[in-house]
């Protein structure tokens, strides 16, 4: 009788090394953020079309955007800390798949109430699934890439303001808003299918916990202090943002048809400094905050001015969206180091807090904006923004240095 040959499989080391396997993991990872990234920005460009469509004011279907970053803020700790025991590669497809079903909802929504009700459902697993993705990638890559790892998960979010929201809004315009969520439904789909070929078995070693030690977290001082870092310090970039359209025709002189070109300028320095923000972290976490949050304060103070030139509000564009992006994988990676074990909640909460930063930014520009200061003075607010939340950082810092001197 012939013995029977088994197929050789790879062992476990070798998947943990191989660097092939390791950025296939993380490109997938990656991609769902794109996805994320485009569905979270492309409704504003498309608000008057969802409007006419449903026969209601620009403010009203501005809720659609509302109900979204509602999701995330409620989505991100209740997801954690309730999934603390799944297998962290069968959460990321569930989380991805709710994703992509939000979307599809969102699409084909018969009615504003629905549209609205999908759009919640869609933002609840985004910092669920940026959190553990972040997580993995940072397990994938090794202790001494933590941060890079990190950013090149965020890196999907920041390539998103860059390509996928200007695709799926030029869709939108050309075959009607529903496409653009069509698009996204496609990233999806495709992201899913990335994880489930890509994403290794090897994330079964990840470290699980309970419900319970994942709300834990929010006990300890540090860990509310670094969300309150994102909360405030992050508004500032997007005191600017939100507004940044009529600031560059009306303050800058740019014609309304190269607005996306600024846009697209800003998004490109989300991307640098998305990158360049994980190799600092790498080497110091809280040095690269201290830079990041202090040149952002620098730079919307100088955006007040440089606004008036739209060469030079282009060039300070850059580097706010530099300086902004930057914050996003130092902060992780903050929040992963003081979490101890309630690594997943922390990580999650990161967006949420992230999401209050746009909606603080949003709001606080709006108020200067309301009182007749123009609009430079959201740069002016933003950088207050920033300093305030330098100021917490130092609060954090000195109290670690109090508990455990070194």
């Amino acid at each position: 009788m012939t013995p029977s040959v088994e197929r050789p499989t790879r062992p476990q080391s070798v998947i943990a090394t191989d660097p092939t396997v390791r950025w296939l993991a993380v490109f997938a990872l990656a991609l769902g953020g794109f996805g994320i990234g485009t569905t979270e920005f492309v409704a504003m460009g498309l608000l008057p079309d969802i409007a006419a469509s449903f026969g209601i004011s620009e403010p009203t279907a501005g809720h659609v955007i509302s109900a979204y970053a509602l999701g995330v803020v409620i989505g991100a700790p209740t997801i954690a800390a309730l999934t603390a025991r799944l297998p962290r590669r069968a959460l990321l497809l569930a989380l991805m798949a709710v994703f992509t079903v939000g979307n599809l909802a969102s699409m084909v929504a018969p009615s504003y109430l629905t549209l609205v009700m999908a759009r919640f459902v869609a933002g609840l697993p985004h910092g669920a699934f940026f959190g553990i993705a972040a997580l993995a990638a940072a397990h994938l890559m090794g202790p001494q890439n933590r941060a890079k790892a990190v950013a090149h998960v965020l890196s999907g979010l920041t390539i998103a303001t860059v390509l996928g929201v200007p695709m799926a809004s030029w869709l939108g315009q050309s075959l009607g808003w529903r496409s653009a969520f069509g698009l996204v439904v496609f990233i999806g789909v495709l992201t899913m299918t990335a994880l489930w070929f890509w994403l290794p078995d090897q994330l079964r070693t990840m470290h699980v916990s309970s419900p319970l030690t994942e709300l834990g977290a929010l006990r300890r001082p540090q860990v509310l202090l670094a969300v309150l870092v994102g909360m405030i310090g992050f508004g500032g970039m997007f005191a600017v943002y939100t507004y940044i359209s009529t600031t560059m025709t009306d303050v800058s002189g740019l014609s309304r048809t190269l607005v996306p070109v600024a846009l697209m300028v800003f998004g490109l320095g989300m991307v640098v400094g998305n990158l360049a923000g994980g190799r600092l972290a790498d080497v110091s976490v809280i040095r690269a905050l201290y830079l990041s949050l202090g040149l952002l304060g620098v730079l919307l103070a100088v955006f007040v001015a440089a606004a008036h030139n739209p060469w030079t509000a282009l060039l300070v564009l850059f580097g706010i969206g530099a300086a902004g992006s930057a914050v996003g994988p130092a902060l992780q990676t903050r929040l992963m180091d003081v979490a101890q074990d309630a690594q997943t909640l922390a990580a999650a909460l990161n967006h949420s807090a992230l999401n209050i930063g746009n909606a603080t930014g949003a709001w606080v520009g709006g108020l200067v904006i309301a009182a007749g200061y123009g609009y430079t003075a959201p740069a002016a607010a933003g950088a207050a923004l920033a300093v305030a939340g330098l100021g917490v950082l130092t609060v954090s810092v000195l109290l670690g240095r109090s508990v455990s001197p070194r």
